[in-house]
């Protein structure tokens, strides 16, 4: 080898470590995305931020492809139908987002078993071959009943919003708000629809309960439902009381238009659907030989009065508040930084 090609050797190294990826590793890594559900704007915002940040690792020669796959329907069967095409597919790694915590864990189990990396976020998988990447989803529930201890100390009744019935999300954040209702007892549910996080489903489902219910103090919700669940008390011409937002735009544009009219207070609180670019990330370095604890934990997205124009200026129209994640961000979440 001349000197010449020698210092381009040492230098195209030199870029390779710079970039905090191994490309010799991963370039010819093939990553796909299964994903259960793609109704409202959270996993619409999920999935652009996916595309974004793995559009761009394709691009520096990080892995070779990142495909993204929805299933038509929010079906395990249908989702371990599509885990097994992609593992004939011959991807290197899975990220999934699940229908189901044990639902898909025969057709993670095959994929893992073909030597595929699996990497579970937001609706995560508890087979033990796979990796986990989610938030408190239960203490996103209690969080809600603290801040409401605050706010209405004397406490009253409450109107609870869930998500998409039968979703591990769904029933861990439904269990933080029974937990929080136990731990501060002056509240008291006293009616519960599901709103499947979004804004359409929510309205309509409140509106059906609302005549059967006493006077509401606070809605507690999931995410997707807070402007849906205020459009319902107002067409019905009652009192709109405080309720918990999940860092939706239109959510976060219809606080900052009741506070600026009448002081309206409460706080916001969801996942970033930019975790799905953690997940891509761990899933990377997995697949380049570094030691990942199978279960990691993020901190969820909460927004507070005094946060909320500086969130609600760089959430774009009709999305959601958001953070995406760099390769450096999964390494210090890697190392439980």
């Amino acid at each position: 080898m001349t000197r010449i090609s020698s210092l381009l050797a040492a230098t195209a190294v030199g870029i390779v470590l710079s970039s905090g990826f191994a490309v010799a590793d991963t370039k010819d890594k093939r990553i796909a995305l299964s994903n259960n559900y793609a109704g409202n704007s959270w996993r619409q915002a999920m999935l652009k931020s996916w595309d974004k940040v793995t559009g761009q690792a394709v691009s520096d020669g990080a892995v070779a492809a990142a495909d993204a796959f929805t299933t038509a329907e929010n079906q395990a069967t249908e989702q371990a139908a599509q885990i097994q095409n992609l593992i004939l597919q011959g991807y290197d790694a899975i990220v999934v987002n699940a229908a189901s915590p044990t639902a898909l864990n025969g057709a993670v189990k095959e994929a893992c078993d073909a030597g595929i990396i699996v990497v579970s976020f937001d609706g995560v998988v508890n087979e033990p071959c796979a990796w986990r990447i989610a938030v408190d989803f239960k203490q996103m529930g209690a969080v809600q009943l603290d801040y409401l201890a605050e706010r209405l100390p004397d406490g009253g009744n409450l109107l609870e919003i869930r998500g998409l019935a039968g979703v591990f999300v769904d029933d861990e954040i439904h269990a933080g708000i029974e937990q929080g209702v136990a731990k501060h007892s002056k509240f008291k549910i006293v009616g519960s629809v599901h709103g499947d996080w979004t804004q359409e489903v929510a309205q309509k489902a409140v509106a059906g309960i609302l005549p059967s219910l006493p006077e509401i103090a606070a809605v507690v919700t999931q995410g997707g439902d807070g402007y849906g669940a205020a459009e319902a008390f107002r067409a019905a011409g009652r009192p709109i009381p405080l309720i918990i937002m999940g860092n939706r735009q239109d959510e976060l544009q219809w606080w900052k238009e009741q506070k600026d009219a009448n002081g309206y207070e409460t706080m916001s609180v969801s996942i970033a659907p930019g975790v799905s670019t953690l997940a891509f990330w761990v899933a990377q370095q997995i697949l380049d030989g570094k030691d990942v604890p199978k279960d990691l934990v993020v901190p969820f997205l909460r927004i507070d009065q005094d946060t909320l124009e500086a969130n609600l200026e760089t959430t774009e129209k009709g999305g959601v508040a958001n953070v995406e994640y760099t390769l450096e961000d999964a390494q210090k979440v890697i190392a439980g930084m």
